[in-house]
């Protein structure tokens, strides 16, 4: 490092040694010191979560910092996404509006935004109660369609309805669980001016919208000074049930006038949402058949389960983007600079619950790590442990993720054959219960 380097000071929302690997080897042209504001319990959104007291104590340490403090950074989803502006505003930092973010996140006020700028792109869609038995009975959209909070994260208490005994077990449980995150929103809500109409539909209704088919992606990139770039696109496979993701695979393969016409839609949303001084990452699918796009969702920050696939790919994970911003800068991007052309994010999952009997050795780990360069193999079970006891991050509705791996290769058909040798190569096993599924 030079003398002369800039050293500034940055805090992270929710810091974990992974991403904080990725943080501390960033080249950005300043020295990077990097500070934890808050642990991942102290982030983490529960029916009991004391959204107040939780950005009181956040802004008390930022304030009894030594050194002034050029900027606040998170990675994760809700509640970091909405903390992150409100302390910027708080602090005088540059980021997004509140306003901003809750358009983005807000999956009504979301699609109503989205239907101003892109009204082909968005599907039939209208607010629920879940609560109000007359509303469940009565709602417009067609089967199949999808019902979902108007909070939530990886597809959690989303269910695809096909019929009205579907809807019945759907309801029953978004009613069980929809205030663990739904609380939390609408206390955070009431940090941002927002429309009276949508105001009233708070954390605990839901979404109900058409159902939506095609080949889906992801696209990555910011917005700074009203200019957005996309920088990436990832791809997102499913597994056959066609709720749960497979993997998410760097770079995409759709082809480039598709891409290049996502683009366009995205800036013209995000315009109509105000989205500024922020990294997003905004999901498509796409109809082939129809040649016909749709927008999924949009969220306001990178996607960290990309930052390693990046990494491999283009030679620096996309945080890079996230420091950037908050120094006020326009971030600079280079495809192509990686040690492979492909890379790879792949979740192992089950469809039943079960108590895991066996997982692989540390030595077994390391020898699939050493056979295939690049590859990182992250265990989310132990020996005893009941799949439905697991903690919610990365789990969806319909499936267990007992695995994540992380891997690259020279091509997109060499990293399919590594990743079938690899997951035959981690052997774990499992004893039925039969009757349970998520």
């Amino acid at each position: 490092m030079s003398e002369n380097e800039e050293s500034v000071d940055l805090f992270v929302l929710g810091l974990d040694d992974f991403n904080r690997t990725k943080l501390e080897a960033l080249d950005t042209g300043s020295r990077i010191n990097i500070y934890p504001l808050l642990d991942m319990e102290s982030v983490t959104s529960s029916e009991d979560y004391d959204v107040h007291a939780a950005l009181n104590a956040a802004e008390k340490r930022l304030r009894a910092h030594p050194r002034p403090v050029a900027g606040i950074i998170g990675y994760w989803d809700f509640p970091v996404s909405l903390m992150v502006p409100i302390l910027c505003r708080r602090l005088g930092l540059t980021a997004t509006s509140v306003e901003a973010v809750v358009g983005c996140e807000h999956k009504y006020w979301s699609r109503i935004l989205q239907k101003r700028a892109a009204p082909e792109q968005v599907p039939v869609f209208q607010s629920l109660d879940p609560f109000d038995d007359q509303a469940v009975n009565s709602i417009q959209v067609a089967y199949p369609y999808w019902i979902k909070p108007v909070k939530s994260h990886s597809s959690y208490l989303g269910f695809r309805i096909r019929s009205h005994r579907e809807l019945v077990r759907a309801i029953k449980k978004i009613r069980s669980g929809i205030a663990e995150m739904g609380n939390a929103f609408n206390d955070f809500m009431s940090y941002a001016d927002l429309p009276e109409e949508i105001a009233r539909i708070g954390g605990n209704h839901c979404v109900v919208e058409g159902f939506m088919r095609g080949r889906q992606c992801t696209l990555e990139g910011f917005v700074h000074g009203g200019r957005i770039q996309v920088y990436g696109v990832v791809d997102s496979f499913r597994y056959p049930n066609g709720s749960s993701f497979s993997r998410y695979q760097y770079p995409s393969a759709l082809p480039r006038r598709v891409i290049q016409e996502m683009a366009r839609i995205a800036e013209n949303v995000l315009s109509e949402i105000g989205l500024d001084h922020s990294a997003f990452n905004m999901e498509f699918f796409w109809d082939s058949k129809r040649d016909h796009i749709w927008i999924l969702e949009i969220n306001p920050r990178i996607s960290q389960s990309h930052g390693d696939i990046f990494e491999k790919v283009d030679g620096t994970p996309h945080h890079r983007v996230l420091v950037e911003l908050a120094l006020n800068r326009s971030p600079a991007w280079s495809p192509g600079q990686g040690q492979f052309a492909c890379a790879a994010k792949v979740f192992l999952r089950r469809f039943q619950d079960a108590l895991v009997s066996r997982v692989p050795s540390v030595q077994e780990i390391q020898a699939v790590e050493k056979e295939y360069p690049g590859t990182m193999v992250h265990v989310l079970v132990s020996r005893g442990m009941r799949l439905s006891e697991m903690d919610l991050a990365e789990q969806d509705s319909y499936s267990y993720a007992y695995v994540i791996l992380f891997t690259g290769s020279r091509s997109a058909g060499r990293l399919r054959e590594n990743i079938r040798r690899i997951k035959k190569a981690l052997s774990f096993e499992f004893h039925e219960n039969p009757g349970s599924a998520p």
